[in-house]
């Protein structure tokens, strides 16, 4: 079984998502990427598609008919890593496990910081060779299961820029790069962190208990005794 796998969900929507298709594959090295085993699956939710979500996915109820519950999903039982695109989602639509997460998106905005947007989407025309065949994968595609591949092929290319030898490599790699480098928002937004006021830096530690802890950590790094 895997140690290390590729995921993405599609889901119900934006309140309290439930996934309505899982799927996974997992890549054998960070070197070679050839796929070893994989899942694919769809859920049948216990509450309603939301159209936004509908609109992205395609997904209707009617193709959910006689599909287990999402709750019935589960890593398999030695998954260490997983990785995706804005990991963090996916991971708690699944329920939260005791995985590391490997964020391809948090990657890319350091490798590619100019890019116009970081979307999955808009990634595989940048990296693409081939517009058109970019374009038509990306027309045809509508589910987990290409998601996986366009979030593979994008790992291939981080790993291009940024080689490593193993997936705790990665994974501290991943890490490092979701510690924001500027303020993502209030009045200071885009305001580089060792720039912000220190008495506001002071303001936000106290009454932010829910502060997202990789934005916690760049301040302290920036502000250790602020």
């Amino acid at each position: 079984m895997p140690q290390t796998i590729i995921i993405d969900t599609e889901t119900t929507g934006r309140n309290e998502p439930q996934a309505v298709e899982i799927a996974w594959i997992a890549p054998n090295t960070p070197a070679q990427l050839q796929t070893v085993a994989d899942f694919q699956q769809r859920y049948l939710p216990d509450k309603p598609i939301e159209f936004g979500a509908m609109a992205t996915h395609h997904i209707l109820p009617a193709d959910l008919e006689g599909c287990p519950s999402p709750s019935d999903f589960a890593l398999p039982p030695d998954t260490a890593y997983i990785i995706g695109h804005n990991i963090d989602y996916d991971w708690q639509v699944i329920g939260s496990p005791d995985v590391r997460r490997i964020c391809t998106l948090a990657m890319a905005r350091r490798i590619w910081p100019n890019t116009d947007s970081h979307s999955l989407s808009a990634l595989t025309y940048f990296l693409a060779t081939d517009l058109d065949k970019a374009r038509r994968a990306i027309q045809n595609a509508h589910s987990a299961w290409h998601d996986i591949h366009f979030t593979r092929d994008l790992l291939a290319c981080i790993l291009k820029e940024h080689p490593v030898d193993s997936w705790d490599e990665l994974w501290h790699f991943s890490e490092d790069c979701r510690i924001p480098t500027h303020m993502p928002f209030g009045k200071h937004r885009g305001v580089p962190i060792p720039d912000l006021p220190a008495d506001y830096v002071a303001w936000a530690r106290r009454n932010l208990p829910d502060m997202d802890p990789y934005l916690r950590t760049a301040l302290n790094r920036a502000f250790p005794s602020a």
